[in-house]
């Protein structure tokens, strides 16, 4: 069977290694801390990131990137912030050695805040001209707990290659992990990103105790800020309402796992954002690529008025009821433009 390779042992990581490892793929965990790699080669757990779930003998722990050599595919599961390093000493280990991997997929749901790439963008300023077609993205409604636990759930693998599209759908779906695919990898991409900008404003909502109306109300524009900039970016609109769009957002925006959803709970319960962050074990994406999102909305001309509240909230000090006050006395629209694509208007 094709060996994977997993790049980065958080808690979705070490999910899809349990994934991977119960169908019986071949898989190597890598983690990029010696002390954390070899902490999980004597417990066989992962208490810091996904406590309570064995690793099973099969899975190979490692922090030794040059793994990623004798692995066919290779899945990039590290914040968005640090996939270019970690690309760069797998391109050193692998294609500047002459050894060729046959897919790398992106895990990462997020933006680089610098260049403002998605994540496979990225990959292709680092990988030589002509792998754009080995590229992936898996991406969608799932929190890697639920996963885990093998509980039914459903995602999104896209790749412009079909063959290797189906490939790679065949190789991670399960009994309980079904994949769909798709050939759109800058809208999964970019509905895996914003969603978690939406969490973020979801949370705050809840925790300024504003009511599932609000919440409502929020998801819904938060899908139009989606669709509209997707599109402008070259996305298919239809990805939108789907999994890694629609399903992503809804689950993110409500559900408790949602470390996005959480720090935007305790913003609206009045904590700041640096107590939140100093906080926190784990990378909330939404917190900087909201940045990246503000500046991709001026890019394009795009009307974000939810990207830009919980923006000037994060990064501007605005107060949460303030920014609540200033989406509701923006000048009223119309809901739809009438346009086919790109039909919600700011």
């Amino acid at each position: 069977m094709i060996k994977v390779g997993i790049l980065g042992a958080g808690s979705w990581g070490t999910a899809l290694a349990l994934t991977l490892s119960k169908k019986g793929v071949p898989t190597v965990l890598w983690a990029r801390r010696e002390e954390v790699a070899r902490r999980l080669r004597q417990e066989r757990q992962n208490p810091d990131y996904l406590p309570g779930f064995t690793l099973p003998p099969e899975v190979v722990i490692t922090s030794d990137i040059s793994v990623a050599a004798g692995c066919e595919v290779l899945l990039f599961v590290v914040p968005s912030h640090g996939l270019r390093n970690v690309a760069e000493q797998v391109k050193q280990v692998t294609v500047d050695r002459d050894v060729l991997p046959k897919a790398l997929i992106s895990a990462a749901k997020g933006l680089e805040n610098e260049t403002l790439l998605t994540m496979t963008q990225v990959l292709e300023e680092i990988f030589p001209e002509g792998f754009s077609s080995r590229l992936a993205v898996l991406s969608g409604p799932s929190f890697a707990h639920e996963v885990a636990r093998s509980i039914p759930t459903a995602v999104s693998l896209a790749c412009s290659d079909s063959t290797l599209c189906t490939r790679l759908q065949e190789l991670f779906s399960t009994t309980f992990f079904r994949v769909y695919s798709t050939s759109d990898v800058i809208g999964v991409q970019m509905g895996g990103a914003i969603k978690n900008v939406m969490a973020i404003a979801s949370g705050i909502s809840d925790g300024m105790g504003l009511g599932t109306n609000t919440r409502a109300a929020l998801i819904t524009r938060g899908l139009a800020e989606m669709a509209r900039l997707g599109v402008r970016m070259g996305a298919n609109p239809l990805t939108f309402t789907g999994l890694a769009g629609l399903g992503d957002l809804v689950l993110t925006c409500t559900g408790d796992l949602s470390r996005n959803r959480q720090v935007g709970l305790r913003l609206g319960s009045g904590e700041g954002i640096d107590s939140i962050l100093s906080s926190m074990n784990m990378v909330a994406e939404g917190v900087r690529t909201s940045r990246a999102l503000y500046r991709l909305s001026e890019r394009y001309g795009e009307e974000m008025p939810i990207t830009t509240q919980v923006y000037k909230v994060l990064y501007q000090s605005l107060e949460p009821k303030d920014a609540v006050q200033e989406l509701l006395v923006r000048p009223l629209k119309q809901e739809f433009n009438g346009m086919a694509t790109g039909c919600f208007t700011g």
